[in-house]
């Protein structure tokens, strides 16, 4: 859990406002939750690994003494999604797209672009089991990331059922399906080796084992689909796993998606309450993923007591810019500075004449610093240059007298003198003058 300094919270604002700006042109709607919920509603959502991870609020007061935890912090934006829709769903649309971007909490190891307390940028989309769904998600996100300047992203995806079917194939009992993909979910991180040891630890037969790592090795031979289609053979689950995906990829070919989309039959995600596609969104050089989703028809049902279909999206924000950071993507353009112009005064007498200035100079929407102190001319301007400010106003006896202001040029060390009416439009235009160049 981290501190967030001026430059990290422009940055982090920058991102933000892309995502919420794309999200919206698809018409998806904003939504936000509490920090906590009951435990119960988060327990025995994640899998046996996200239990694990969940923050426990212990009881409070005269229950204090238990030692038991009645609240935790939110592991995800989707299982309090899914309680909203049960709780508020006469208020809401029976087709419901949402946007949610908030901090979630989970008790992990920290590493490169992985944290304890951590933003999401979800999309899900709620009352429909079209694939039109998962291909418009997919348009969603890969917009997002290229209008941030992402090029080289790839959507991985796949299918619960397939997997299922993948595993029942390979002679893996349904009980154990949950364990073999938790297993199989690691295979980019740990190896085909590594693998075979987790499947063995969590009793998944040698053979399974290998049938299993035999198909997830890649094959240049033959097409995924191809692979696909003749490992499931005539398993019903499969063929109609490997059709919904199909669809899935021709109706994404019609957006912004388009050639983004490849299938990896290893792909598990790790969350329990994924029954349809699933989807991670991958660049070269992290390892890890920028965010991943997929169709979670029945985690609805679970608070509702009927199914709703559902489908999401969610992009990780710290990922984003841990690699944005190190690519140097964010824009020269982006503020670094507190104020767009800091005002000097001479003597204490001249500041109530600086702060009508300062009112002016706001109310045509330039970001004004007011130097506190009457104070040497050159360190006030050497202070202004020192938080890259790029324009110092200069309020002397003269300016104020004749209603004017001077305003130093920190970059070309040149100044003008203008009215304090025409200043502050003036200031504005050789800003834009210098984001346009």
């Amino acid at each position: 859990m981290r501190d967030f300094l001026p430059e990290d919270v422009r940055r982090r604002e920058y991102v933000i406002g892309i995502i919420t700006r794309v999200y919206e042109r698809y018409g998806f709607e904003p939504l936000e939750t509490p920090a906590v919920e009951n435990i119960e509603t988060l327990m025995g959502k994640y899998g046996e690994e996200g239990n694990q991870l969940i923050f426990k609020i212990l009881m409070r007061g005269e229950h204090e003494a238990t030692g038991k935890a009645d609240l935790a912090l939110r592991y995800d934006l989707t299982v309090p999604l899914a309680r909203v829709i049960a709780h508020h769903q006469s208020k809401l649309p029976r087709l419901f797209k949402r946007y949610q971007i908030q901090p979630v909490w989970r008790a992990d190891r920290p590493a490169r672009g992985r944290f304890r307390e951590f933003y999401q940028c979800d999309v899900d989309a709620l009352g429909s089991t079209s694939p039109v769904v998962e291909a418009e998600l997919c348009a969603a996100v890969s917009d997002a990331l290229t209008e941030l300047g992402f090029s080289d992203f790839v959507i991985r995806m796949n299918h619960r059922q397939l997997l299922s079917s993948l595993l029942s194939v390979a002679g893996v009992d349904a009980a154990a399906h949950g364990d073999a993909l938790v297993a199989i979910d690691k295979l980019d991180k740990i190896g085909a080796d590594g693998v075979r040891d987790e499947l063995a630890r969590r009793g998944i037969g040698d053979e399974s084992r290998t049938a299993l790592l035999e198909f997830f090795q890649p094959s240049a031979a033959e097409s995924q689909l191809d692979r696909l289609a003749g490992f499931v053979g005539d398993d019903a689950v499969g063929r109609a796993a490997l059709e919904n995906l199909q669809s899935i990829v021709s109706l994404a070919s019609a957006t912004s998606a388009a050639g983004k989309i490849r299938l990896e039959p290893s792909l598990a995600r790790g969350l329990s309450y994924y029954t349809g596609a699933i989807m991670e969104i991958n660049v070269a050089d992290l390892a890890g993923s920028l965010g991943g989703g997929g169709r979670y028809d029945n985690l609805v049902g679970m608070f509702l007591g009927q199914s709703i279909p559902a489908c999401g999206f969610s992009l990780g924000l710290e990922r984003i810019l841990v690699v944005m950071g190190e690519r140097g993507m964010f824009p020269p353009t982006l503020a670094t500075a507190p104020a767009d112009v800091m005002l000097a005064v001479f003597t204490a007498a001249d500041l109530p004449h600086a702060l009508r200035v300062a009112s002016v100079l706001r109310g045509h929407d330039v970001r004004v610093f007011v130097y506190p102190d009457a104070d040497k001319l050159g360190k006030q301007i050497k202070y202004a240059d020192s938080r890259r400010i790029p324009f110092v106003g200069i309020l002397g006896g003269d300016e104020i007298a004749a209603g004017t202001v001077t305003v130093k040029d920190l970059a070309s060390q040149t100044q003008q003198t203008w009215s304090q009416e025409t200043a502050g439009p003036k200031i504005l235009e050789e800003l834009r003058r210098r984001a346009e160049s």
